[in-house]
């Protein structure tokens, strides 16, 4: 078999062995509306207390159910991106609109929602409190039903914080004090004035809730769940993994804990959103990821340490709350500013991080030079292009070489006979002699699966993408391309089958299409394989991975294309500058079989 066809035939199934992996694994399942029993939820109608920290002994959990989110006095919540209130019962941050992000593409779409109140269809908020310690219960201090007052402000926006205040009947006042900025970040002060006469203790705490397991993208190069630093170790658990943590007696429930000494946050991240409890870099506390079965319950909470107050003391602890959008400037502007350590690492960089990164930098920032996403990801493709050319050209030349040994290799083959040794042997020998690799011709495909990879992971993960058009019908490059060639795009008056029907494995669009083409020129700078093994192999390999690719997002389509037309013309000038002008037209006839037979001798 002719090597040069040997290492293109090796390429060929390698990246198929590449895409089965893919698809085999990453490809996404139905989202589960994880909804539970009615009487499930009623159970837990009231944010749960979380255990107390360090020395403090466990609190009570309040089994009160709490009003539903359209009778609980509010306070609205008012920025130039966001929007919401916070309910008067337990001061929850449980109302909150991303006003710079839709749902959909649909001119009348909704906000996106993050945050919803009890009583909606999946719960999720954030509370703050204090733990009761010594001899105080749990109804001496402000838990998941206490009616707070509102004593200062009417509207939180940036520039107006609100101030809640609520007393026990011992004489201790409670103030919470809730700031936000232009972007995603609250402020949460929480201050403690002791009116008794002995030493009492409380612990604060923030706690994030979700109840129900949310909608998720299910794919398994993502991860959905919760995000959490513990001093300088990065830590994740999937929704689906955490009712299979160790049952902790502390916590009463599944649970993983982890004491924070200096640094540290913990939150629920999704594909593009995220809520974070963030104590003040270098106040230790005590990390928590809970899950209660019996409710389908998922927390992650910070509790602090215990304080003890004197009659008549004080005691005040600050934490941020992050609840918004994974957007790398404005997370990277929290990391600087607030001191906030490793927080750009709550952006889902995968496995390949220290590719994902800098593909990310440079996309963006050609995408702040030029001003539109798609044409950034062809000028990175360029920039990787360029950056992997003198891999290439050794490689291409070690092509060309090869296919200059072919009449040498046949001679080998004549002498050898049968004696695969003695094949072997004067094959390696004319290797050697000619300086020539025969596996260099796959390395740059070798180094492209990682960039691939990486490039996918930036494409899907980063909210930069999402909604973000490049020109023409491609209005979002985060998403397929909506086109169909079942309604020859468009020209027909009927739409393209729902991207969930079985119809849509066929409806391909333009962009993969012209994916398959790429990919069968790209073959044609060589000639068919003589083997009909072979040629049946790279006769079907374009169109299987037109269709493979066809649901992927356009971006990284629109990447492999321009991949393809590069290497292509690299491919093209390193072959004419070492003499072999690749017969592209005539390969292209011969494998139409439209050329006349050459006639028998």
């Amino acid at each position: 078999m002719d090597e040069q066809n040997k290492n293109l035939i090796l390429a060929v199934v390698l990246s198929g062995l590449v895409m089965l992996v893919w698809m085999t694994w990453f490809a996404p399942t139905p989202p589960d509306t994880g909804q539970v029993s009615a009487g499930a939820e009623q159970a837990q109608d009231a944010a749960t207390l979380p255990s107390a920290p360090l020395s403090q002994s466990a609190p009570a959990t309040s089994n009160t159910p709490a009003p539903e989110a359209a009778d609980a006095p509010r306070v609205d919540i008012q920025t130039g991106r966001i929007s919401g209130s916070i309910s008067l019962t337990g001061g929850r941050i449980d109302d909150l609109q991303l006003l710079d992000y839709d749902q959909t593409l649909d001119e009348d779409s909704d906000n996106v929602r993050l945050l919803s109140p009890v009583g909606s269809e999946h719960p999720y908020y954030a509370v703050y409190g204090w733990a009761p310690g010594g001899e105080l219960g749990a109804n001496d201090v402000p838990g998941p039903t206490t009616q707070w007052a509102l004593v200062s402000g009417e509207t939180l926006t940036p520039d107006s914080p609100v101030v809640l205040e609520w007393s026990n009947d011992l004489g201790m006042r409670f103030q919470r004090t809730i700031s936000v900025d232009d972007d995603y970040m609250f402020t949460v002060r929480q201050s403690v004035l002791n009116g008794t006469d002995s030493s009492q203790r409380v612990a604060p705490y923030g706690l994030i809730e979700r109840r129900n397991l949310p909608e998720m993208q299910n794919f398994f190069v993502l991860h959905e769940g919760v995000v959490r630093l513990n001093d300088n170790e990065l830590a994740e658990i999937k929704y689906k993994k955490m009712p299979d943590m160790d049952f902790v007696a502390r916590e009463g429930a599944q649970a993983e804990v982890a004491d924070v000494e200096q640094n540290g946050w913990i939150g629920f991240t999704d594909k593009y959103w995220m809520t974070t409890i963030v104590p003040k870099p270098g106040q230790g506390f005590r990390s928590v990821a809970k899950y209660l079965p019996q409710s389908e319950t998922y927390q992650a909470y910070a509790s602090l340490p215990t304080v003890e107050l004197a009659a008549g003391e004080s005691a005040e602890v600050e934490t941020f709350l992050f609840a918004g959008a994974k957007e790398k400037a404005t997370i990277s502007q929290y990391e600087d500013s607030l001191g906030i350590e490793r927080f750009i690492d709550s952006i889902d960089w995968g496995w390949f991080y220290f590719l994902t990164k800098p593909i990310f930098f440079g996309l963006h920032w050609l995408n702040a030079l030029i001003g539109n996403m798609g044409w950034a990801i062809i000028g990175l493709t360029l920039i990787l292009k360029a950056a992997l050319l003198p891999l290439a050209y050794k490689s291409y030349v070690s092509m060309a070489k090869m296919k200059e040994l072919q009449p040498e290799m046949e001679k080998i083959k004549e002498r050898a006979g049968d004696d695969r040794a003695k094949l072997q042997q004067e094959t390696m020998a004319l290797y050697k002699k000619e300086r020539v690799n025969p596996a260099a011709g796959c390395l740059p495909l070798l180094l492209q699966i990682p960039i691939f990879f990486s490039l996918y992971k930036v494409i899907f993960v980063t909210i930069e993408l999402r909604h973000a058009p490049w020109f023409g019908w491609i209005r979002d490059l985060s998403a397929p391309d909506p086109s169909s060639i079942l309604n020859l795009f468009g020209l027909l008056p009927f739409a393209a089958p729902d991207p969930n029907s079985l119809l849509a494995i066929v409806s391909l669009g333009v962009l993969p299409i012209l994916l398959g083409i790429s990919m069968w020129l790209q073959q044609k700078l060589n000639p068919t394989p003589t083997d009909p093994a072979q040629a049946a192999i790279f006769a079907w390999m374009p169109w299987i991975f037109m269709f493979m690719l066809g649901t992927f997002a356009s971006g990284l389509v629109l990447y492999w294309i321009t991949n393809n037309v590069i290497t292509f013309i690299q491919q093209y000038l390193i072959m004419r500058s070492h003499g072999h002008k690749p017969d592209v037209i005539g390969n292209i006839l011969r494998s139409l079989r439209l050329k006349k037979k050459e006639p028998a001798d």
